[in-house]
């Protein structure tokens, strides 16, 4: 199934942030760019690995316009308890979703229904609440905070000038494509 351009649905959740549980809602995650991170599970391996680089580079997402939202089939409760513990994941300053019924997992294609656990995905969703990049993988395959905020920054240039495109690596401030014949076999 492809995500691309597909409205983001309706949904009500937990998280837990900044010591507190607050709910989040698809209304949340409009006016504004948007990453929902989801990974498969607290208390784990790679996963604190991944929120932490995610927690490092926070102040360069919230500077780019968007906000993260980590999400696993664990509770907000969960969330509190693996925050508290963990020096890495104790850094996230960001919403941690509950999904323990895998609505949004589902929603978005990543739940592995038989370990009840969500792969790997990362959505980028515009501000109208519409998908604009996504990448899944494995359990096993972690990420990188900085090709995640890349490519939200290259969604967010070809958002604003729709007759221009980012080549490989990208980034702000470097040239892109204007695409029409003349570049036909040139590059």
């Amino acid at each position: 199934m492809n995500f691309i351009g597909k409205e983001i649905e309706d949904f009500k959740v937990n998280a837990y942030q900044d010591g507190d549980v607050k709910s989040i809602t698809k209304q949340d995650l409009l006016g504004h760019w948007s990453i929902v991170f989801f990974y498969p599970a607290d208390f784990s391996f790679v996963c604190p690995t991944e929120l932490g680089d995610l927690a490092d580079n926070y102040d360069a997402f919230k500077q780019a316009g968007a906000e993260i939202y980590s999400v696993s089939e664990d509770t907000e409760f969960v969330h509190q308890a693996w925050h508290e513990k963990s020096d890495e994941v104790g850094k996230v300053e960001y919403p941690m979703v509950a999904d323990p019924a895998g609505k949004l997992a589902r929603f978005f294609g990543v739940l592995d229904e038989e370990a009840g656990q969500a792969y790997r995905g990362v959505f980028i969703i515009d501000p109208e609440g519409k998908v604009r990049s996504y990448t899944i993988n494995d359990m096993g395959i972690g990420r990188n905070a900085q090709e995640v905020l890349r490519t939200l920054e290259a969604a967010q240039f070809v958002a604003e000038h729709g007759d221009r495109v980012c080549p490989a690596n990208w980034k702000p401030g470097e040239k892109t494509l204007k695409p029409g014949t003349q570049l036909v076999g040139k590059i």
